[in-house]
């Protein structure tokens, strides 16, 4: 069973409970690593918590949720050997699996969408990593992580 881990802070505890849920129903084991309350929470913890849970393998991918996504995709992309990507729609959560192929997305909690989180989710799933160029973009894109200022 392919396996994803969520997290979230105070401000997408509803819209991480809907994640899971719908990831649970497409048959993923999901690592839920988020508060369920609205007290609140640091989002770059989250971020932290998540990615160095994914780091240890065995993931497909993660999902990490603040209020608008913003900040908490932020402290992820901190994170040496993750790429997380801010999704708003079907065809930008399609076309990062498809050019990017992100160990992370990010949604906001508090953000109205045009299409469902779910179907983002779902885009993003059905997709498939294209290679090729793209390898050689992502490979320059890791890259900076190494750059000495």
């Amino acid at each position: 069973m392919a396996k994803v881990v969520v997290a979230n802070d105070h401000g997408a505890v509803e819209l991480a409970q809907r994640i899971v849920r719908h990831l649970e129903n497409r048959g993923y084991e999901v690592t839920y690593l988020g508060t369920a309350t609205e007290e609140s929470v640091d989002y770059p913890d989250k971020a932290e918590e998540a990615c160095l849970e994914y780091l240890k393998g065995g993931y497909e991918f993660g999902v990490v949720c603040c209020g608008t996504g913003i900040g908490i995709s932020m402290a992820a992309n901190k994170i040496r050997g993750i790429r997380c990507a801010l999704v708003c729609d079907k065809y930008s959560a399609e076309m990062t699996k498809r050019h990017n192929n992100p160990s992370f997305i990010a949604f906001g909690g508090r953000m109205d969408y045009r299409d469902s989180v779910e179907d983002m989710l779902d885009a993003f799933i059905n997709a498939d990593f294209e290679g090729g160029r793209h390898t050689r973009r992502i490979e320059k894109l890791m890259a900076l992580e190494n750059v000495e200022r």
